[in-house]
């Protein structure tokens, strides 16, 4: 079974106030934040064909169709964003088919598109909160889309998919509220975080609070730390492409042959096609919201965030639920033996699962790029009659 075609069209990003004030997970509060979503599809009488997404590392509530404008998100909506990140998998008679599910996509608290992070403007000063923006945990993320469907009204949903950071969300949301969802769909993810994580993840952030202009995360009234977000772009970039791919891609690339701003020259494609990622990507992301989402990745912690005893007795609370777990063979972000342990664990506790292997020379990103080897394994998994 493969998808078919069709477009889901222009949509609107929409925005909802969680909480007066938003209790954090760490003990701090953020008085009445934004949450910026977007719906594809339409819900139906019983509230019971909703599907959440969440999106991946730097992605946006902008999954599907076509949004060319979200004043809320400048100067960061640009054009590269303004087709939705999951487009060629969600809509009418697609992977996650529209015309049988209502999808809703949530930007992350912390994030830059609209909904309330560190370029937002904090109610007490009148000025972007910078540094003064509390932690964000994966907790926190989950409390505030599990309110968006209280407001919703939406009871229990029947699948929530993410990928990469996306499914540690649908990690958390599965063990601390497994009343609220039937199917969970993680895709190149993990039950924790692994040591090469950790190292890319403390890399990145140094590259970012080393740059000259960061200013300890107030800089928003002066020059950006656009080289140090370069640089962390490209050095976890290495880790969602693979090594095969980027050569492919870097094939076609023009070599501009010119000095990075020290004693490195740009000399081949492989060289110029990651100086162009780092580059245009500052164009679309806030250097602090970055730093605040690798927080939420590195303090990970199932057991810690769902107040339980060990891993175990986690898993456990999900033997009422159905898992399908995708793994990408290429992965070295999230390598296919972080997908085995998830599986095994959830056997051991009980809990029915299934888990697929997709085979692709793209890496971790396939997920974002190759929906005819994922639809058919979704589609078998959303219709919950095959179950």
């Amino acid at each position: 079974m493969t998808a078919v075609a069709g477009a889901v069209g222009a949509v609107e990003t929409k925005f909802l106030t969680v909480g007066e004030p938003f209790h954090l997970f760490g003990g701090e509060k953020l008085a009445s934040p934004t949450l910026a979503y977007e719906t594809y599809g339409e819900l139906d009488a019983g509230r019971e064909n909703a599907i959440l997404l969440f999106h991946a590392l730097t992605g946006s509530q902008h999954a599907a169709g076509f949004n060319p404008a979200v004043p809320a998100a400048q100067p960061y909506w640009s054009e590269e964003v303004h087709t939705g990140w999951w487009n060629e998998f969600i809509g009418p008679g697609k992977a996650i088919n529209t015309d049988r599910f209502f999808v809703i996509c949530a930007n992350y608290l912390g994030g830059c598109y609209g909904s309330t992070g560190p370029a937002s403007i904090d109610p007490a000063t009148g000025r972007p909160y910078g540094s003064r923006f509390p932690r964000i945990s994966i907790a926190d993320v989950v409390d505030s889309q599990v309110a968006l469907l209280d407001h919703l009204g939406i009871e229990t949903l029947h699948a929530a998919i993410g990928g990469s950071v996306g499914g540690m969300m649908c990690l958390n949301l599965a063990t601390r509220y497994p009343e609220r969802v039937s199917n969970v769909i993680p895709i190149a993810a993990g039950l924790g975080v692994t040591a090469l994580q950790r190292i890319h993840i403390f890399e990145q952030c140094n590259a970012i609070e080393n740059d000259r202009h960061f200013a300890g995360g107030d800089y928003y009234d002066g020059t950006r730390p656009d080289r140090g977000l370069a640089l962390a772009r490209m050095i976890g970039h290495k880790a969602f492409v693979s090594l095969h791919a980027m050569e492919e891609r870097a094939r076609n690339e023009i070599v501009d042959r010119h000095e990075t701003g020290g004693y490195i020259q740009i000399v081949n494609p492989l060289e110029s096609y990651m100086w162009h990622q780092g580059t245009k990507f500052v164009r679309r992301f806030d250097a602090n919201s970055y730093l605040r989402i690798m927080e939420m990745w590195q303090t990970f912690d199932l057991v810690e965030q769902a107040d339980e005893a060990d891993l175990h007795s986690v898993l456990r609370r999900c033997r009422n639920q159905r898992f399908m777990v995708f793994s990408i063979d290429s992965d070295v972000c999230y390598y296919p033996e972080q997908q085995h342990e998830m599986a095994t664990a959830l056997k051991r506790a009980g809990v029915p699962v299934r888990r697929i292997t997709v085979h692709s020379d793209k890496g971790h990103d396939s997920f974002l790029l190759e929906p005819d080897l994922f639809a058919p394994h979704l589609i078998d998994t959303l219709e919950w009659e095959r179950w």
